[in-house]
This record gives C-alpha cells, sequence and structure tokens, in this order.
C-alpha cells in the first residue's frame, strides 16, 4: 500500500510532557513515519520543528483547539507552518459550540475564519470528528451539514474510524463518501460491550465534556488491530479515497500496557497488513 503511517503524540502524551524529544526518537524507532500533535508541551514553533526533522519524522499536521486559533488565528497558524506541517484539525467541539447548545451557524463561522488562516499560510484545514457530530440536522448529519457548508477548498476531512463506528456507521464506507477530501484518516481500535447502552451513562469520557465513563467492561480503546474494527477494509477504503496518511490514535492504555507499548502494537499490526 501507499499510504504512510503516523502516530497522534496524545497517545504517549505522558511520555512526551516528560521527554518530547525522546519521545519523538522512540516513535521513529517503532517505524512510523510522521506524527501528528496536540499540543507542543511547553516548547516552542522552533523547537519542535528542530526536534522531528533531527527525529527523521514527519510532522503531518497538529490538532489546535477551535478557541486557541480563534484567539490569534494568523498567529498560531503560522507557528504551525513554522514546525512544516501541512495540516492543522480542529480536534473536537466542546459542548457549548455543538449543534443543539448554541447558535450553530456562529460555531461554522468560527471554523470557517480559522480554515481561512490556515489557507493563509499554506496550511489545509482538517475536521476531525468524535461520534456527537452524527445527530442530525434535519435529515442530515452534523458532520455532513458542516462539510457541506464550509467548500472542500477550505476544509478537509479527518475521519475518525472509530467514532464513525460507534456512532452506528460503517467506518469504510464513510471514508469513501469523502473520497477526494479525505488526505488523513484517523486509526481508532475499541472494544464495547453494550452498544445500546441501556443505562444511560456515557460509555466513554471525552476531552472537553463533564461525563464520566462507563468503565471498562463497557468501553475501552484498544490498540488497532486488538478490537473490533475491520482495518483490512478501512485501509483499502483510505487508499480509494486518496488518503496520503493514516494515523494511530489511542486516547488511553489498554490491555495492561504502557502507552508507547500500545502504539507499539498498534505499529507491529500495521506491518502485517503490508503498511
Amino acid at each position: 500500500m501507499s499510504l504512510k503511517v503516523g502516530l497522534q503524540v496524545y497517545s504517549v502524551r505522558e511520555d512526551a510532557e516528560k521527554d518530547l524529544e525522546g519521545t519523538l526518537r522512540k516513535i521513529k524507532e517503532l517505524g512510523y513515519d510522521g506524527v501528528e500533535f496536540a499540543g507542543l508541551y511547553g516548547h516552542s514553533y522552533e523547537e519542535v520543528r528542530r526536534m522531528v526533522q533531527e527525529a527523521g519524522l514527519t510532522p503531518i499536521s497538529a490538532h489546535i483547539p477551535l478557541v486557541e486559533m480563534l484567539a490569534d488565528p494568523e498567529g498560531v497558524l503560522a507557528g504551525y507552518a513554522q514546525i512544516g506541517c501541512p495540516y492543522a484539525a480542529v480536534p473536537y467541539l466542546p459542548e457549548e459550540m455543538r449543534a443543539g447548545n448554541c447558535d450553530f451557524e456562529k460555531t461554522i463561522q468560527n471554523i470557517r475564519t480559522v480554515c481561512e488562516a490556515a489557507k493563509k499560510n499554506g496550511i489545509v484545514m482538517l475536521y476531525h470528528n468524535h461520534d456527537f457530530e452524527f445527530e442530525k440536522i434535519g435529515e442530515e448529519y452534523v458532520l455532513d451539514y458542516l462539510y457541506r457548508t464550509i467548500p472542500a477548498d477550505l476544509l478537509q476531512t479527518e475521519v475518525d474510524t472509530c467514532w464513525v463506528n460507534v456512532a452506528g456507521e460503517n467506518p469504510s464506507a464513510y471514508v469513501r463518501k469523502y473520497t477526494g477530501r479525505a488526505p488523513i484518516v484517523h486509526l481508532k481500535d475499541f472494544y464495547l460491550s453494550n452498544r445500546d447502552n441501556k443505562g444511560g451513562q456515557p460509555f466513554y469520557e471525552l476531552i472537553g465534556d463533564s461525563q464520566k465513563a462507563g468503565g471498562q467492561d463497557v468501553f475501552e480503546f484498544r490498540p488497532v488491530g486488538y478490537g473490533m474494527q475491520d482495518f483490512p477494509a478501512i485501509l483499502k477504503a483510505s487508499e480509494d479515497a486518496g488518503a496520503s496518511w493514516v494515523i494511530v490514535e489511542q486516547d488511553r492504555p489498554s490491555m495492561g500496557k504502557s502507552p508507547m507499548e500500545c502504539a507499539q502494537m498498534s505499529r507491529d499490526y500495521l506491518k502485517t497488513l503490508g503498511v
């Protein structure tokens, strides 16, 4: 396959907080081609540019909170351009910015604002979904409404295949739906024992939410290849859709392994599939 494999540094964030430079070198040793950032752990843009270059990794993209970008769109995105990231992503929406909780048209305008700033800095903006974007506006998913409202020349997709599946859609079909607009696809595996979740308790804990997880007996993030996802099909769909990168992300370690051990398990599994 022509796909290259990156790691979302958030997956090993405790290591990165202690020693970002050493963590980047270790990620390279595991066989990853690039990294996607979620914060710079107190380092300057120039320091991170040097670290990633010396580690021999490609700085693929960065997850940057929307409120951080809105505070200084040009400055923040110019900084990530300095690192060398060709992509940046709106990683999630806090509850108060989601459809049903606010004037969603204002949220869309805010996303458009950072998309335009990214384009000025030579960066392509992406939107990284969770499952809450699979609520509907009329007959249309919020996520599809967002992508229909903001044109592809400003906003591209970063489909998180875990959350598409959790929301009840087929990840491979959803990636293919955005063929030509899907440069990066998130590979995330999970175990879910109770999809209907009839007890009513949220079964996962999401960044920016106050909800509590239902427990690992209900939902658990897993290394890629160790959960419920059909990754051969997802990888084929990613390639068919024109993706250049697939990015491993595991929000929390599991199976008694450390975050870095989970990252290694994911990479080793993907190698068995030819990527």
